[in-house]
């Protein structure tokens, strides 16, 4: 057996460019799918972020609203109002 053509180096040549180009293509790929899937459980941390500040707040307005913190929160404006200069 003889050497191997130029015909056959120049087909060897062509397809290790071209599994390059597949394995750049891979890898784009991959990453994409990797940002993905990042960008959806980046969705659902904010949903469960939302849903506590919601529950936070709920509790806030049963506080606020409750006969001691009214009639403290009306003691202290009276009291401010009153002050004189």
């Amino acid at each position: 057996m003889r050497g191997k053509s130029k015909q056959f180096e120049q087909i060897e040549q062509v397809e290790m460019r071209g599994n390059v180009m597949l394995v750049r293509m891979l890898r784009r790929t991959a990453g994409r799918l990797r940002s993905a899937a990042d960008a959806g459980m980046t969705t659902a941390e904010y949903a469960v972020g939302t849903l506590a500040a919601c529950g936070f707040a709920a509790v806030l307005y049963n506080v606020v609203t409750s006969g001691a913190v009214k009639s403290a929160l009306s003691g202290l404006i009276e009291r401010a109002l009153n002050v004189s200069f």
